[in-house]
């Protein structure tokens, strides 16, 4: 399993924006096949910084959802609107308290 965590800050003035284009992205990967990937949007108490979980079987499907031209627009708008570079983690997966793939 590949897990990447995503944690990035956004110009005040951009936030809702950000949101609503991660609804559409989130929406576009809810009609793909969710049995192989997971994908979680958090925004932490400083309004303007989100993280985000991505949860994938294998690198086909990581690979599928990183080409999505909705997420691609969505990357596309926000790196324009970041108050710095993003800090991108791989984790290692250890366990859940169920089944995530």
């Amino acid at each position: 399993m590949i897990v990447v965590k995503v944690k990035y800050t956004v110009k005040e003035a951009y936030v809702n924006a950000n949101k609503q284009l991660i609804e559409e992205f989130l929406t576009d990967f809810r009609s793909l096949d969710s049995s192989r990937f997971l994908y979680s949007v958090f925004q932490t108490e400083n309004d303007s910084t989100f993280v985000h979980i991505s949860q994938y079987a294998d690198q086909d499907i990581q690979q599928n959802i990183l080409g999505t031209p909705s997420f691609l627009r969505f990357q596309t708008q926000r790196d324009k609107n970041l108050t710095s570079a993003p800090h991108i983690e791989v984790l290692e997966y250890i366990g859940a308290s169920k089944d995530v793939l």
